[in-house]
């Protein structure tokens, strides 16, 4: 008999789960947040077991989309922590933006500050009280004089860093009216930012893992 898989799943082991978000989700339960992947994650894995551990190891935001990792165990949920805070894992991302950024490719380090108020970053040249540092790289992929796809390399996990970094520098992610978007549209809740790859060591052997997450089925990624 074949294992059911939900559309979202990637990849799992005895220690991890790996899905492919959809826009328009929270990643854990909050309060007005209803059917979140926490809670589809939870009545899959229920499935096999009546009591399932499952660990939020990073998140994303509700308008994007991609590779998000859980842990199944504490003890992979505390080595997974361990990797993500000590920067041993590599986040890339693909995003459509407005506009084409004057460099093919550059490092971008800057400092954030969260607006609590707001629900936003700000983002600055120079270091302040209450800014953190950030940095990303991108590289342009494709671009078509109105509009561009670039793979970003996440360096540091702020609040809405790339959605504000790139902001910023002039050119929005289609769909993120939050910071300035206004050009193209993309989709009801959510933006063209996806979390294309992810690598990490597994947390029971250390052996490098290297996850890829399809894009959403949206014409904005068709080049």
């Amino acid at each position: 008999m074949r294992e059911y898989k939900p559309n979202w799943w990637i990849a799992e082991t005895s220690a991890w789960i790996a899905v492919n978000k959809p826009y328009g989700l929270s990643v854990e339960k909050t309060i007005g947040a209803n059917d979140t992947i926490e809670d589809q994650v939870l009545a899959y894995l229920q499935r096999s077991t009546s009591m399932p551990f499952l660990g939020i190891v990073h998140r994303l935001d509700r308008v994007t989309s991609g590779i998000l990792l859980l842990a199944k165990k504490k003890s992979a949920l505390r080595k997974l922590n361990e990797q993500f805070s000590q920067r041993q894992v590599k986040k890339t991302y693909l995003a459509v933006v407005e506009g084409v950024p004057e460099k093919p490719e550059a490092l971008l380090s800057q400092w954030l500050y969260k607006d609590q108020k707001e629900k936003k970053a700000i983002i600055f040249d120079e270091a302040g009280e209450q800014r953190d540092a950030c940095q990303l790289h991108y590289r342009l992929l494709e671009e078509d004089g109105k509009k561009a796809l670039l793979e970003v390399e996440l360096l540091t996990g702020k609040f809405h860093q790339i959605r504000a970094q790139l902001a910023a520098m002039g050119t929005p992610i289609i769909g993120d009216d939050k910071y300035g978007a206004s050009h193209f549209t993309y989709a009801d809740k959510g933006i063209a930012l996806h979390a294309y790859s992810l690598s990490f060591q597994d947390p029971i052997d250390a052996a490098p893992v290297l996850l890829r997450a399809k894009t959403p089925a949206n014409p904005i990624w068709n080049w």
